[in-house]
């Protein structure tokens, strides 16, 4: 009877491993590896190269243990479905890039518990700063965010007041400006259609912005259509051809974000309806995907990328506003009329 040799696990590499392959002493391997400026270029060369070659990663919770804290930035987003927020994140993995901070993620799904449950899991590993999306968070949360003594940003949105900094733009003023250029362009049956209401707070915010717009002109919403789950083509679809039915006299529809609203758009070109002659359309957003529509949904660009640029370079230390905390960054987001809202020639 013959016998398989049992393989002894493998053991994880160490300093002394590290000092024994380039012929130096482990305190000069962990200057190194510590960034430490008491050492020559040669050596650090040899010891970085030596350590690249085994494949020795430094064990940095050893240091958090004297620091109490690790090179991570937690970023708390509310989904990874929703097209907006990749994009956010690619800025801020973009702006902390050479800056020795890392971002790790979690996600809420909007939900006030889940993102109680996500920040304490987080927070435990002492981080050195948050990024965290939105202004609203249950008690719990804000005390966590208030009591970490780390760097907050809280970020697309600037409607209210931050824990520490924040970065985004107005959603009450971008629904204001939104519902301007559609009175502008002559429509006045006006209906709105939404995703993950109202938990999505900045949708609720555009949706408060608009209205109020609309109410200073002595117009009211005609009709809503509201959807609690997440936006897809195929929703908006839907959506669109529900409220219609419903409310075939509509002459505009103001969708809470461009999937939803793109996915109206092939409905209503499916249909032979004139957009934007007899039904003007537009979302919000200014994602990549309207560019591969038979015509543009109207929109507007809600400074992703930048928004999570200038929150890395706060939590960095980098930031054009000076010293970590309290900055509040205001960005300006740009409305596109795209082929669906009918340009003012009077």
């Amino acid at each position: 009877m013959s016998s398989t040799p049992t393989q002894s696990p493998r053991r994880p590499l160490t300093l002394r491993d590290v000092s024994d392959a380039c012929g130096v002493s482990e305190m000069t391997v962990s200057r190194v590896l510590r960034n430490r400026s008491d050492v020559s270029p040669a050596t650090r060369e040899k010891v970085l190269a030596t350590a690249k070659a085994l494949g020795y990663v430094p064990n940095k919770i050893a240091g958090a243990l004297a620091s109490q804290r690790v090179n991570l930035v937690t970023v708390i987003i509310p989904s990874l479905a929703n097209m907006v927020f990749p994009e956010v994140l690619g800025g801020i993995s973009d702006a902390l890039d050479g800056t020795g901070l890392q971002p790790v993620f979690g996600v809420t799904d909007y939900l006030a518990e889940r993102e109680e449950n996500v920040l304490y899991e987080m927070l435990s590993w002492r981080p050195t700063g948050v990024i965290m999306a939105g202004l609203e968070h249950s008690d719990a949360s804000r005390a966590m965010l208030e009591n970490s003594g780390i760097p907050v940003v809280e970020i697309m949105d600037v409607d209210g007041e931050a824990i520490d900094s924040m970065v985004g733009i107005s959603h009450r003023r971008a629904g204001r400006e939104m519902a301007r250029a559609i009175l502008d362009a002559g429509y006045r049956k006006i209906g709105f259609l939404g995703t993950k209401m109202p938990d999505d707070h900045r949708a609720r915010k555009r949706f408060e912005g608009f209205t109020e717009a609309l109410h200073a002109a002595g117009l009211e919403i005609t009709d809503t259509e509201h959807y609690g789950g997440g936006s897809a083509l195929l929703k908006g679809r839907q959506m669109t051809e529900t409220i219609l039915k419903r409310s075939p006299d509509l002459d505009f529809l103001y969708y809470s974000n461009d999937m939803i609203g793109a996915g109206g758009l092939l409905w209503c070109l499916d249909q032979g309806i004139d957009v934007p002659g007899t039904l003007g359309l537009a979302g919000f957003n200014g994602l990549e995907i309207l560019d591969g529509m038979p015509i543009r949904l109207a929109t507007m660009d809600a400074c992703r990328r930048e928004i999570g640029e200038r929150a890395a370079r706060i939590v960095a230390g980098m930031g054009d506003e000076g010293e970590i905390g309290g900055a509040r960054v205001e960005l300006t987001p740009r409305l596109d009329l795209g082929d669906t809202i009918r340009r003012n020639t009077g």
